[in-house]
């Protein structure tokens, strides 16, 4: 079982993940931002990628912690249940249709950290209602969670909205794009047979 368990406690977030990248889809995570929640859950299911725990933070500051400390987390996850990155396919990518955005996703786990994110967001926040509370998303921290992601799983991903108009359909377009191209990325290929795919015999 590829699974790994990451737990980061700092004085603004107490957040714990559980990820089996062999998984259904399941997500059972405790998460305090509604759009955000719906994203994770867009991401496993897509990906097939198990994920449970609980996410807090200082939400009275901002969503800013919360959010880039969940993508650290997340990338963690990754980055230790692929251990080595024996045997798996390392590059994958994706092009996913959200109604009128397109959006195309790439991933290779080389072991250099880098984001290219070009989501072309207004940076309005999405605003929700839940229980008779208002509350919100914050675009602008989209790009903060999937750099936290990228640093702590050691990975380059390339993020490009092709064209769109609604944010909750780039956003969520985006989540898809990159959970079909990690589930690419990182599935194992039979034909490698267990080695390392890199001509320097590591990943790093």
């Amino acid at each position: 079982m590829r699974t790994a368990t990451v737990k980061r406690i700092t004085g603004e977030t107490q957040i714990e993940l559980t990820l089996n990248l062999d998984g259904t889809g399941k997500c059972e995570v405790e998460n305090p931002i509604g759009f955000f929640d719906h994203m994770l859950k867009s991401f496993c299911k897509h990906g097939l990628f198990d994920l449970s725990g609980s996410i807090k933070g200082d939400l009275e500051v901002d969503q800013h912690h919360t959010i880039e400390d969940t993508g650290i987390v997340l990338g963690e996850c990754f980055r230790k249940a692929l251990g080595n990155c024996a045997g798996i396919y390392r590059a994958g990518f994706f092009i996913y249709p959200m109604d009128e955005s397109l959006i195309q996703a790439a991933v290779d786990f080389g072991g250099r950290p880098f984001l290219v994110s070009n989501a072309n967001l207004t940076g309005m926040p999405l605003v929700s209602v839940s229980g008779g509370k208002e509350s919100s998303f914050q675009t602008d921290c989209f790009e903060d969670f999937w750099q936290g992601f990228v640093n702590s799983a050691q990975c380059n991903l390339h993020i490009d909205v092709i064209r769109g108009r609604s944010d909750h359909h780039k956003v969520e377009g985006c989540f898809k794009a990159v959970s079909r191209a990690l589930r690419a990325a990182t599935e194992i290929d039979p034909r490698r047979e267990g080695s390392i795919p890199s001509t320097k015999g590591v990943i790093a």
